[in-house]
């Protein structure tokens, strides 16, 4: 679904896969792996430097979950900044599920 959206919005722009690896710092096979769906989950950093490139708003490649908005993706960046790992976000979702579990029994 993303790399699909990132297709899209380069070929709208009229774009070549080399010329959106110039100006995002992507190597072109990295952009087609996405694009084609064999790298199905890049990282954050990875699609804000597309997005920045393709001149779009990142929330529009993540456009497969309406519920993220500008705050959501801000909040994650903040999070990466300080060094936050995906490992770190899956063991804090697994904290929380388990915190609300436990809660609910109450």
């Amino acid at each position: 679904m993303v790399g699909e959206k990132i297709k899209e919005f380069r070929e709208k722009k009229g774009m070549t896969i080399i010329e959106l690896s110039n100006q995002s710092g992507i190597s072109k096979s990295y952009i087609s792996s996405i694009e084609r769906g064999i790298q199905e989950n890049p990282s954050i950093q990875i699609l804000d430097k597309l997005s920045i490139a393709l001149g779009v708003a990142l929330n529009q490649i993540l456009e497969c979950n309406p519920n993220i908005d500008e705050e959501w993706i801000r909040l994650v960046k903040m999070a990466i900044k300080e060094g936050m790992t995906k490992q770190d976000f899956l063991e804090y979702i697994q904290f929380f599920q388990f915190k609300k579990r436990n809660t609910d029994r109450v």
